[in-house]
Formats: C-alpha cells, structure tokens, sequence
C-alpha cells in the first residue's frame, strides 16, 4: 500500500543476558512487565517478557530502552554484537535527533543514511560520529556500511600508487594520517614484493599460476591493513 513504510527491523536482543539480569535482579517475568507499564506505560504481558528471554520474540528500540531501565542496564548490555549504525545508537542509549546534532546533520538527514545503510558525512562528520559513538576503526567501517569500498581502495593502493590513497581512506577511517600512510605504504609494499618473487620464480616453478600469490594477498587485503594497522 501507498504511503505504508515497514518498521525498521528490531535490535539485535540478546534474550540470554535478558534472563540473567532479570534472575540476578530476583524478579519474575511478571515485575518486569509491571515496570513496564508502570514505570514506561507500556502494556507488555509476562507472556511477552517471556518470549524475548526464549529468543521467540525481540523488543522493538523503545521497548529496550524500557526494559534496560526496568533491568538497572544499559540497553547496549541486552544486544548482542552490534554492526550497523541504528544498533549502535540504540546500545548508547542516544536519540537520533541528538546524535545528528553532535555530528553536524539534519536529523531528517541523518536518518535516511541510517536507515539506508550508507553514510555519506565528510571527514569531520564522520570523526565525530566515530566519536559519539565510540566506534574504533573496523566497527565504523561495517557500521557505515563501507567494506566494500574500503577494499576497493586498498586493492587500488596495494597495486598502484599508494600515496594517492591516503586521502580517501582519512575520509573513510579517523586514523592518524602519517600511521595511515605508513600502513598502505607497507601494504603496497607486500603486496609488490610478492609480485616480484612470483616473477622472478618464472612459470615453470609456479606451474603456469603466475600472480597468484598477489590474487591471494589481494583477495584479503582488508585483513592485511588491519594487521598491519593494529586496530
């Protein structure tokens, strides 16, 4: 139907650390529903409470927040691992509107790029996003859905020249700059070398493979700049 948006999909709950904090509380099902609708106004059966803690069921984002109050946790201890932008935000407990404002975005703005997947934030922005959110390097590339082309780019700067990478990549990572050359310096600097020895050992030794050492080194590439970055 026209006009109907879907909702947008529930956090990752974690139903087993759900159950703990609740037991370790000494209340039943039934006191966390009570909470709920006492302290939250939210009319949740035990039945419900239940189904969350079994894995049958998730809360949606305002029923965590509740339930975290409810449980003396914050809601980032009821998900599991979080991966995308919404799911880290709900872990810190942060609205949209304030997290928008602390990077510099409209929240309408900010929330099409959450809700698409795809960051679009200059350098600044995206610092203070990783800042915000307390996001280390890795988290805010898969975060701000870039994996791919963070790979793109590391394959471009393995094989071609590395320099003219660092600046693209700065955009993409809150890294310090002169590490960050180093690293895709080094990065270029494997992967040619291992160009050069399968060159040097001539098909005959290689069995006709010729630079399938270099296929192999740049089919991971991202997990060598995080080696080699140490982040």
């Amino acid at each position: 139907m026209c006009g109907v948006h879907p909702s947008p999909p529930s956090p990752p709950f974690n139903a087993l650390a759900a159950r703990r904090l609740r037991e370790a509380l000494g209340m039943a099902p039934a006191h966390v529903a009570y909470g709920l609708r006492a302290q939250y106004g939210l009319g949740v059966p035990p039945e419900t409470v239940i189904a969350w803690e079994r894995g049958v069921s998730a809360p949606d984002a305002r029923e965590l927040t509740a339930l975290a109050g409810v449980l003396w946790c914050s809601p980032g201890e009821l998900l599991a691992a979080a991966t995308t932008l919404r799911e880290h935000r709900i872990a810190r407990a942060v609205a949209p509107e304030d997290l928008a404002r602390r990077v510099g975005l409209d929240t309408k703005a900010y929330l099409r790029m959450e809700e698409s997947g795809r960051w679009r934030g200059n350098e600044r922005q995206t610092a203070a996003l990783a800042e915000a959110l307390s996001l280390g390097p890795r988290e805010l590339i898969t975060a701000t859905g870039r994996d791919e082309e963070l790979a793109d780019l590391l394959r471009s700067a393995a094989t071609t020249r590395w320099q003219a990478y660092v600046k693209p990549a700065a955009k993409m990572l809150p890294m310090n700059r002169r590490h960050l050359e180093g690293v895709l310096q080094q990065l270029y600097a494997d992967y040619q070398s291992r160009m050069v020895a399968t060159n040097s050992w001539g098909s005959d030794v290689t069995g006709g493979s010729g630079g399938e050492a270099g296929r192999q080194y740049l089919a991971r590439v991202v997990e060598h700049f995080w080696e080699l970055a140490r982040l």
